[in-house]
């Protein structure tokens, strides 16, 4: 199981939360549908609900922090200093919605929108590094940067957080890698066939044992199958919706026919 006991890298995608109106209703589809259980940290904390795979945290699910708020996976980004990105993100066209606080004693983060209006937070480990196991049935797997502006996107996020670009052959002209320090970190490109109505946004993809039991799971639970799965040269895929309107992909590995 590949796992991480250590700060990650700057600007690497480090942690993922949602915020839901019913966290236990949350903890009720997800574990059928991504294969987690759950660790509530309590009433000081809001009821902020860990997402475990062997014990280890992969997510997390909170409540709402403010009426009539969306519910959408937040994908943050490593940091070694909140404060010095918060002036880099203004710097060059973001947007910091929240600026840099503590978490406890666990962390320092801050909320923010690129230039072209993709909501992210920031996350400077202090007791917690993030997720803690990855690429794994039930772990972050994969996230995609989707630009309304792909160019002006990418050139945000290299000056911010110094990403490196590189094409995928047989994906969409717009749609790259990014690495941080040469390592391959997610993607980033454009709306990939949303309406252009849909704001620029992180999507995350969870990876699991099997994409067509999980789109059954979300059937059942009250969710939506956006877009069924099909398999590509990266692996078997799909997009579906949970039953507050967050958006998210499943992901299992290619096999051999």
């Amino acid at each position: 199981m590949p796992t991480r006991d250590t700060p990650w890298p700057a600007g690497t995608p480090c942690w993922l939360d949602l915020a839901v109106p019913d966290v236990r209703a949350a903890t009720e589809f997800y574990g059928p549908v991504i294969g987690w259980t759950f660790l509530d940290t309590g009433e000081d904390f809001g009821n902020y609900t860990m997402c475990q795979v062997d014990d280890r945290v992969a997510a997390a699910i909170g409540p709402l922090q403010a009426p009539g708020q969306p519910s959408f996976w937040t994908i943050y980004l490593a940091s070694d200093d909140v404060e010095s990105t918060a002036k880099l993100i203004v710097e060059h066209g973001g947007t910091v919605l929240a600026e840099p606080f503590d978490v406890a004693e666990f962390g320092r983060m801050l909320v923010a929108q690129d230039n072209t209006g993709g909501t992210f937070a920031v996350w400077q480990a202090k007791g917690e590094i993030g997720v803690q196991v990855y690429n794994e049935p039930g772990a972050l797997a994969w996230e995609d940067a989707r630009l309304t502006d792909v160019e002006a996107g990418k050139r945000f996020y290299a000056e911010v957080f110094g990403y490196t670009y590189e094409p995928v052959p047989g994906t969409p002209e717009d749609y790259a890698t990014f690495a941080v320090n040469g390592e391959v970190a997610g993607g980033i490109g454009g709306l990939m066939g949303a309406p252009e109505s849909v704001p620029s946004h992180w999507i995350a993809y969870f990876a699991v044992d099997d994409v067509d039991a999980s789109l059954a799971a979300v059937e059942r639970g009250g969710g939506t199958v956006a877009r069924g799965a099909e398999d590509t040269p990266f692996g078997r895929m799909a997009t579906v919706v949970d039953p507050w309107g967050a958006v998210f992909c499943v992901h299992s590995e290619a096999t051999d026919d």
